[in-house]
């Protein structure tokens, strides 16, 4: 019975014009290249760094730099404290992190809009891990999400709401740019 209400909640995942032969996470990954009707975009990004007055040895060289986006948003950036980074300032570990997870939720909720799912709140404490991967160098080798999703009306069963979340992370732009090991549980 599981299995039937699995692919009757998948066939109704995408919209009529995506089902002709079932919605598979490809058909899923039409409405995004669909609607935006782009088979490549740019995204640009400006680092900067200086040294001021510090001595440039390793142990002295300032981390701090700044990262600036569209329309003028800036970012204070620094190398994590446990490589003698500033704390409070934002290191490109967490950023990395963040960026899967927020690649994830705005997914999963295209996909939830699609399927007339309404949404209230989204939260996610993702965690990625830094360790030596295979060939010895220090990577982060996994994220681990853990999105906890309030809907409006009743939620999605547990196998819709693990179905919305595969759809997601086969969907995510990042998540399909990495070679780290993604897992989700909610």
């Amino acid at each position: 019975m599981q299995d039937d209400a699995s692919e009757r909640f998948a066939r109704q995942a995408a919209p009529a014009r995506y089902r002709s032969a079932g919605a598979s996470a490809g058909r899923v990954g039409q409405i995004f290249h669909r609607e935006a009707n782009l088979d490549v975009s740019e995204h640009h990004a400006q680092v900067a760094w200086q040294r001021g007055d510090a001595e440039f040895d390793y142990a002295a060289y300032p981390r701090e730099h700044s990262w600036t986006f569209d329309h003028g948003i800036n970012v204070s950036a620094s190398a994590a404290p446990e490589y003698r980074g500033k704390a409070g300032y934002v290191d490109p570990e967490q950023a990395f992190v963040a960026a899967l997870a927020s690649c994830h939720m705005l997914s999963f909720l295209a996909i939830a809009a699609r399927r007339r799912l309404v949404v209230n709140d989204y939260r996610d404490s993702a965690v990625g891990i830094l360790e030596k991967n295979a060939q010895g160098k220090l990577a982060l080798t996994h994220v681990d999400l853990r999105p906890q999703v309030i809907f409006d009306g009743p939620p999605p069963t547990a196998t819709e709401l693990t179905q919305l979340h595969e759809w997601a992370h086969q969907e995510c732009f990042i998540a399909n740019s990495v070679l780290t090991k993604v897992n989700v549980s909610s």
